[in-house]
């Protein structure tokens, strides 16, 4: 984009000059052609660096030798000598293919833009003023179309905002032009004068060159100094705030004018790995660095400095660094009490010239002491916050750690969610301190914390708030998602303890409160679990904290004794949800569910009588009625010519009783249904995936020809790589994820995936909680297999459920199979 149209731009300027006759008269001196062409390449190799007001002024005499060219040289001469010396540089300085291309094209331009100016102004064969000027316009042209080429590669590869820059750049640099022809002008009539000029201007030169290397030498050893206390000044500046890296890096790159400055700390302890670049393209930090690995380790393991470059290092070292394409490179081992911790690298020294050398490796050792030193006093300090916020025992998050991320959570929460806190008090560990003693008290606490961050969801803070209360913060979809997430991590716990050779087997009391709706200050919401967690010690149960806690938990003590009564007499009621097809509105099934009218207290929630059956030992009554009445009507409708496959819910607790394959076998029997018509859901939240002491009995359910369901897949924290390992055939989309996805699309992101990755697995998939129709549509766009919510209809009784079944098959049965739903409407 930018070299072809400057080539064609250089060959349009070389026409007039290749056509045009010589109109100075003068007679050229050929023999100068090689000692000017020496010069245009020393000039090349040899750049002037002047510290001025701060800024550093880069230059190159090469304006100086271009004069003397068009001087003294025929044009066509003086364009090939300062094209061959800029040949001959780009191929020394190793170019890539495209950069060597552009310099050369943009020496040829500019020259072919100053020998035109010569040829048309034709300064004459004097040392007149006129001659002055035709020089200084020439010079001027070579620099402008140059700085355009220039401006034109930055444009293009940077965009324009870096143009303002290059315009400060380019007056820089035509004012080191004027100084050129200057000195270009001065050699000029020197050796006009005489022959023997020459030899001044050798001595001249010769004097000064002595001079600036005694200047540059000072002026590196000033910036070097001036650069290590504006990094020790600016380190102690940070406070350890976070920005150490950026500080560090940022100055160490700047003043090694290299592309890269790297810090890389392996893991160590509880301190991660630590891999940051600055790069001189890029304003921030990067986590990868251009340094082969090789060079790293290699410091690492020998604790030496490791440099390597086209002067510098071992011959393997260089072939290793050429194969990585760097052009330099120096690694330095960071040292702490006489360890290395990690390094610090730097690599690839700006500009096509300039290398690394042996006095860059000392200031970069030199550096790495401070790194050394700052790096070890941050994590000092860090460790002492650490200690502040953790618990010496467990290593867990500490009582005021916890109210600090109750605050954050709280403030930082969004609406559909609630922060809620899990408090967990271990029972009896005052028993295990009296009978073994405090160091196997203190390995039980340790047990418990390792387990609870094992099984805590992701993004959890974990910690210990007493002697033997532990707590959990987490942001959740509502106090139910909280309890059920409680009630995983209360399982998980339960497993038994091997300590000191001896197994305990150990129990938690779980107390469960949620913000906003239980308070609204982190000491407050805290307070409040420990009033559920009180009173779960008498109940066995995760309790949630309400207003009217001790009335409810006395009512649920009474519901113990009402429930056995109304399992005896056939109280509970099985109500009915229809699953429907999604391709083509066919009910290809029901979800059987237990309904409990109390005489007194009315309607009793389906988790207050589930939790009194399973604490009060009546849970497996209390399936055989669910199971014995799905069954039951999953004959009669077959018997009707609609065959219908029933679904009933299990507990995880159900599953570890050896007798239910048994039992489930002699009820298909009994009734004479195919055991593929049962579907049998257990949620992944009550300890499906868990431990795996449900799998023997899942085995012999699918030997058995019952299909598995997993049930409000995705509240819980099972993926798709542990369901491979289960005998299941069915997925439930858990409805908090079904009902969001009109409006969330992170929820319709979730849905969509699990809906394909099901597919995968060979898996079906049930959509719960469709209540509209655009959820319809949408998952009927992504092939959900079957759907089930209120938009169908709510679970109903099963004369009410019939008279539903009419209404939706009462078309013309020669027009539509036999139990297709023609039009879905819900029922109240």
């Amino acid at each position: 984009m930018v070299t072809g149209p400057l080539l064609v731009f250089g060959l349009l300027l070389s026409l007039p000059v290749i056509l045009s006759t010589d109109g100075r008269q003068v007679d050229y001196h050929l023999q100068y052609a090689p000692i000017l062409l020496a010069v245009a390449i020393l000039t090349v190799y040899t750049p002037l660096r002047f510290e001025i007001r701060r800024q550093t002024v880069t230059t190159h005499m090469n304006d100086a030798a271009v004069v003397l060219m068009l001087f003294y040289l025929p044009p066509l001469v003086a364009l090939g000598v300062r094209l061959t010396a800029a040949a001959i540089w780009v191929i020394t300085a190793r170019m890539g293919p495209h950069k060597a291309a552009f310099n050369v094209v943009s020496y040829f331009a500019g020259m072919a833009a100053a020998v035109l100016v010569v040829v048309t102004l034709h300064p004459g064969s004097g040392i007149e003023p006129w001659t002055w000027f035709v020089l200084t316009l020439a010079i001027l042209a070579n620099n402008l179309v140059t700085l355009f080429g220039v401006g034109s590669v930055v444009s293009v590869v940077q965009g324009v905002v870096l143009l303002p820059l290059l315009m400060r750049m380019a007056a820089t640099a035509l004012t080191v032009a004027g100084v050129n022809i200057v000195v270009g002008l001065i050699m000029m009539l020197t050796l006009q004068a005489s022959r023997w000029g020459i030899v001044l201007i050798v001595a001249l030169v010769m004097v000064l060159v002595s001079v600036y290397r005694a200047y540059s030498q000072f002026l590196r050893q000033h910036k070097s100094l001036a650069e290590m206390y504006e990094l020790t000044r600016q380190v102690g500046a940070t406070h350890h705030d976070g920005t150490l890296p950026d500080v560090l890096l940022g100055r160490i790159r700047g003043l090694m004018a290299s592309d890269s400055a790297t810090l890389w700390l392996p893991s160590q302890g509880r301190h991660q790995e630590v891999l940051l670049s600055a790069r001189f393209d890029y304003p921030g930090l990067l986590d990868s660095a251009p340094t082969p690995e090789l060079f790293r380790k290699l410091a690492l393991r020998t604790g030496a400095t490791v440099a390597a470059g086209p002067k510098l290092g071992p011959l393997d070292l260089r072939a290793a660094l050429q194969e990585a394409g760097n052009k330099d490179i120096i690694v330095v081992p960071l040292r702490s009490g006489g360890v290395s911790i990690g390094t610090l690298e730097v690599a690839g020294r700006l500009g096509f010239g300039p290398t690394f050398g042996s006095d860059d490796v000392r200031l970069v050792e030199t550096l790495a002491a401070h790194v050394g030193v700052a790096v070890e006093n941050s994590r000092l300090v860090d460790r002492l916050q650490y200690d502040a916020d953790h618990d010496s025992l467990t290593g867990l998050a500490n009582r005021r750690r916890m109210l600090e991320g109750l605050g954050e959570a709280m403030s930082g929460r969004s609406a559909r969610e609630v922060v809620a806190v899990l408090l967990f008090d271990v029972v009896a560990l005052r028993e295990v301190n009296d009978s073994l003693g405090h160091a196997a008290g203190d390995k039980v606490l340790v047990e418990v914390a390792h387990r609870l961050k094992a099984l805590a969801p992701q993004g959890a803070l974990v910690a210990r708030v007493g002697d033997d209360e532990f707590a959990i913060e987490l942001r959740t979809a509502s106090a139910e998602a909280a309890v059920t997430v409680a009630g995983t991590l209360r399982a998980g716990l339960r497993d038994p303890m091997v300590i000191d050779s001896l197994t305990i087997d150990m129990d938690t009391n779980v107390g469960v409160a949620v913000y906003p709706e239980h308070g609204a200050q982190p000491e407050e919401l805290l307070q409040r679990a420990h009033v559920a967690t009180h009173v779960a010690k008498s109940r066995g149960i995760v309790q949630v904290f309400n207003a009217g806690l001790q009335s409810r938990a006395v009512r649920r003590v009474g519901l113990a004794a009402d429930l056995r009564t109304a399992l005896a007499n056939g109280e509970l009621e099985v109500y009915f949800q229809p699953k429907v097809a999604l391709t083509d509105r066919r009910l290809v099934g029901v979800e059987c569910l237990a309904r409990w009218e109390h005489p007194v207290h009315g309607q009793v929630a389906p988790p207050d009588f589930v939790a009194v059956a399973e604490h009060t030992g009546q849970l497996g009554r209390l399936n055989a009625v669910v199971l014995q009445e799905g069954i039951r009507r999953a004959r009669q409708w077959a018997d009707a010519g609609r065959p219908l496959a029933v679904a009933v819910n299990l507990s995880a607790r159900t599953l570890g009783d050896a007798d239910l394959p048994l039992q489930i076998a002699e009820l298909l029997e009994e009734h004479g249904v195919p055991a593929d018509r049962l579907i049998l859901e257990i949620s992944e939240d009550e300890g499906l995936l868990t431990g795996g002491r449900a799998l023997p009995t899942l085995d012999r359910l699918r030997d058995l020809g019952v299909r598995l369901s997993v049930d409000d897949f995705g509240a819980g924290r099972s993926s798709f790589a542990d369901l491979s390992r289960l005998p299941v055939q069915e997925v439930k989309i858990d409805r908090t994820f079904v009902q969001g996805m009109a409006t969330s699309p992170s929820d319709l992101a979730i849905v969509r995936t699990i809906v394909d990755m099901a597919r995968n697995f060979n898996l079906d998939v049930v959509a719960e909680g469709v209540e509209s129709e655009l959820t319809l549509g949408l998952l009927e766009e992504m092939h959900c297999d079957m759907g089930q919510g209120f938009l169908f209809s709510r679970p109903l009784p099963y004369e009410r459920f019939e008279s539903w079944l009419q209404a939706q098959t009462a078309a013309d049965p020669a027009e539509a199979p036999a139990g297709e739903v023609r039009w879905l409407r819900a029922v109240p």
